[in-house]
């Protein structure tokens, strides 16, 4: 995090950095700290331990290891939401509510869709959420294709992952606390429940329960992170898998261990976003997907049996 709140355009030595944060020094090194930098970083680090403790929450309840907080939809939902709060002029205060109210609203339709009027299993919510997913995707291709070419570029970084506009940090970061807060105290029966739900119910855990409470922390937290940073694919689904190959599954080490490596991996993302081809700036997904891939292909290569 010091290492981005250093490096951009103009490289900053950490004593400025230091002086900056107390409202000291030089007038430009307290406009790239303080209005610049260190709001980005924050948001940024705390939207990836968010994607990545939801990635590890739904590879846990789904039981799949290719789930990650996306598979529900839930990015697709928020991006037609924050699209069209572009379409309408509306400010950024629009498009993040916005976001999150599609976000949400994915999440409902998902859920109802897959219980229909029974229960409903991780196979049936898995499917019900790649089809609601398909279902945004083409609308997401309809309003890109309707919409006057110079709103496009906007809206394509939106849909790939920006950072640039992520000044409001507070709220990502009090639902990165929360979220670890409220996951390790189910880390024990969140172990039983990835043998099995019927392992788990012989062995005392109330699965229906513990079912709904990952679903909706997951679909909340995801829900923040797109809202906070658009949709920046990768970091829920590499980051688990790096930690278990790492230091296992106990749930009680891998979420926070998490938290901390999807705000490590995109902070350095961002960083390099910033930097590469400065002062232009690329589309931080990509470089998740640039980084993510080749470790997480190592790792794979290394633990090979």
């Amino acid at each position: 995090m010091l290492g981005s709140v250093m490096l951009g355009s103009v490289t900053l030595p950490p004593r400025d950095v230091a002086v900056a944060i107390f409202g000291e020094g030089s007038e430009l090194a307290r406009l790239l700290v303080l209005e610049l930098r260190l709001p980005r970083t924050l948001a940024a680090f705390a939207t990836g331990g968010l994607l990545a403790v939801a990635g590890a929450l739904m590879q846990v309840l789904l039981r799949n290891p290719l789930a990650d907080p996306y598979v529900l939809g839930i990015s697709g939902g928020a991006a037609v939401g924050a699209l069209l709060a572009m379409i309408s002029g509306l400010g950024l205060a629009w498009v993040s509510g916005s976001a999150f109210a599609g976000a949400l609203l994915s999440t409902l339709i998902v859920f109802g869709l897959a219980h229909g009027t029974g229960s409903w299993t991780p196979t049936r919510l898995l499917l019900t959420g790649v089809v609601v997913a398909a279902g945004w995707g083409a609308v997401i291709t309809f309003l890109l294709a309707v919409r006057p070419s110079p709103e496009l570029p906007g809206m394509l970084y939106w849909l790939m992952g920006d950072l640039a506009h992520a000044r409001g940090y507070a709220l990502p970061w009090l639902a990165l606390a929360a979220i670890v807060g409220l996951a390790l105290p189910l880390g024990r029966g969140l172990n039983v429940l990835a043998r099995g739900p019927l392992q788990a119910a012989v062995l005392g855990v109330s699965v229906r329960r513990l079912e709904w409470t990952v679903y909706l922390l997951a679909a909340v937290v995801t829900a923040v992170a797109v809202t906070t940073a658009g949709t920046i694919g990768f970091v829920g689904l590499i980051i688990p898998h790096m930690l278990r190959l790492v230091i296992g599954n106990d749930q009680r080490l891998l979420l926070p261990a998490s938290a901390l490596a999807g705000g490590i991996l995109l902070t350095l993302a961002d960083t390099l976003a910033r930097t590469v081809i400065a002062p232009e700036q690329l589309p931080v997904g990509v470089i998740t997907a640039m980084l993510g891939v080749p470790v997480f292909l190592y790792l794979l290569y290394r633990s090979r049996t």
